[in-house]
């Protein structure tokens, strides 16, 4: 659990920062949103990449943390803007799981 929030941390800082620095949108607020999107992704799939849970499990608590980043979003933006969180996530959650498949264990933790 620590190591997935410290995937979680790194993922949000280093995502606003490049969001902010190189794409410098003029909402503060929407850079943070989608930058957290992206590091709760690395720190969920790292933290659902274990045998504990199975692929129907890890899909589910994908699908609603998606929700989740989606209800967020229009509560505090609005539907539109909070669509592209989903994808930013979901991006991520589908090639950490793709990098891991490369890997003898099929895993990114061993």
């Amino acid at each position: 659990m620590q190591k997935a929030l410290v995937y979680f941390s790194l993922g949000t800082v280093v995502s606003f920062l490049i969001n902010y620095f190189f794409l410098s949108s003029q909402n503060i607020g929407l850079d943070f949103y989608y930058a957290l999107a992206f590091g709760f992704a690395w720190g969920l799939a790292y933290y659902l990449d274990t045998p504990n849970f199975s692929l129907p499990k890890k899909l589910g608590l994908s699908f609603v943390a998606m929700g989740g980043l989606v209800l967020a979003g229009a509560l505090i933006f609005n539907l539109q803007l909070a669509v592209p969180s989903i994808l930013k996530f979901s991006t991520v959650f589908v090639a950490y799981y793709m990098i891991a498949s490369f890997r003898a264990s099929k895993s990114l933790r061993k």
